[in-house]
């Protein structure tokens, strides 16, 4: 008896593993012919000569006839695509429009929906680039990219929605969002989204690495460069004269910034805006709110440096004025040992008359 109930679980074993070992035979269903696979109403349905395409979701890679290469995952996915080749689309609707473009990566819904003939992008997020017809072109995250219209390429978007107000651009990278904004979808919309604007930025491997290079400039709107100092870019160049003297109210002073800005309290040197500002509006930068935020102290070493050549050239006249008047007190000290040595030339002659008499000789008058 107890060898029956032992025998009883070892035949429950078996057949469970008999029951896994054939769920694939027969087949799955949504294998095809030229290594397709298609699974969801009317997916691959136009299929005619395209190989190694996979489908999956309602009419995903619904018109594709002689595209090869492919994967649709979603509901629509690559809906419009006719011959391209090995494009990636996950998500409803991702490259939905697409018809003769290659090498495209869409993850998300309506990501890259309208590119009809776009190649070698890269979207990942809802409506990542969804307007763009350009090529090469990155999208990271919600609507990333998605202001981007008609044939901008090469271009790099992270969480920030493209160019205000829509339009095109290239070979442009856009991290984070500089300005709130509100992106819609539709005309009229019919979908709208607001976009908070970024507030900090963390980025590793920056702070105490030693390089050599030029220092990197920002302006209002978040633009990353460095300042030219080539007259191909610049107009109305002119002498700064008296522009410098400026410099000369600014009160430099001592502090410490706020924690909140420097915890560690290091005391610093410098300006301060709003006082700066009171000399001279252009040598400070203002924040979006048009607030006095920053000291250009480029600026103030140039006009330093003006005002030190100004002081440079007075000092090189003084000089000449008194190797001048060097060379003249030379002249009169010559002129004086000339004069001198004469007088004692023609006084020499009448004291040795003089000596000669002896006091009998001289006049009563002399006695």
């Amino acid at each position: 008896m107890r060898r029956v109930f032992l025998f009883v679980p070892f035949l429950l074993t078996c057949f469970a593993l008999s029951q896994t070992a054939q769920a694939v035979v027969p087949p799955p269903d949504g294998g095809y012919a030229n290594r397709n696979t298609a699974e969801g109403k009317d997916a691959l349905f136009s299929l005619t000569t395209g190989v190694d395409n996979t489908a999956l979701g309602f009419q995903a890679l619904y018109n594709g006839t002689t595209a090869s290469g492919n994967t649709a995952v979603g509901s629509q996915a690559l809906l419009s695509n006719t011959a391209s080749t090995r494009n990636v689309a996950v998500g409803a609707a991702a490259l939905d429009s697409l018809t003769s473009g290659e090498m495209n990566t869409a993850v998300g819904n309506v990501s890259l929906e309208q590119g009809v003939s776009v190649n070698f992008n890269t979207a990942l997020g809802r409506h990542a680039l969804g307007r763009t017809q350009g090529d090469q072109n990155t999208g990271l995250g919600f609507f990333a990219g998605w202001n981007l219209s008609d044939d901008g390429t090469n271009n790099i978007y992270i969480g920030n929605a493209g160019p205000v107000p829509i339009g095109t651009e290239s070979n442009t990278i856009r991290i984070g969002t500089q300005t709130a904004t509100i992106v819609t979808v539709g005309n009229p919309p019919f979908e709208s989204h607001p976009m908070p604007a970024h507030t900090a930025t963390f980025i590793a491997g920056i702070s105490g690495t030693a390089i050599n290079g030029r220092p990197v400039m920002i302006n209002a709107n978040g633009r990353l460069g460095t300042a030219p100092s080539s007259a191909r870019f610049k107009e109305e160049i002119k002498p700064m004269d008296k522009a410098s003297e400026a410099i000369l109210a600014l009160k430099p002073v001592m502090f410490r910034y706020k924690k909140e800005v420097d915890a560690e309290r290091t005391p610093q040197f410098g300006l301060v805006a709003e006082q700066v500002e009171k000399v001279n509006p252009d040598l400070v930068t203002r924040d979006p709110d048009g607030k006095a935020f920053t000291v250009r102290y480029e600026a103030v070493n140039a006009m330093l440096l003006n005002e030190f050549l100004k002081e440079h050239r007075q000092v090189q006249e003084q000089q000449k004025e008194i190797d001048v008047l060097r060379a003249e007190l030379r002249e009169q000290r010559a002129l004086i040992r000339k004069v001198s040595a004469r007088v004692e030339l023609q006084t020499a002659p009448a004291q040795t008359v003089a000596n000669s008499k002896g006091p009998s000789q001289l006049s009563p008058t002399l006695r």
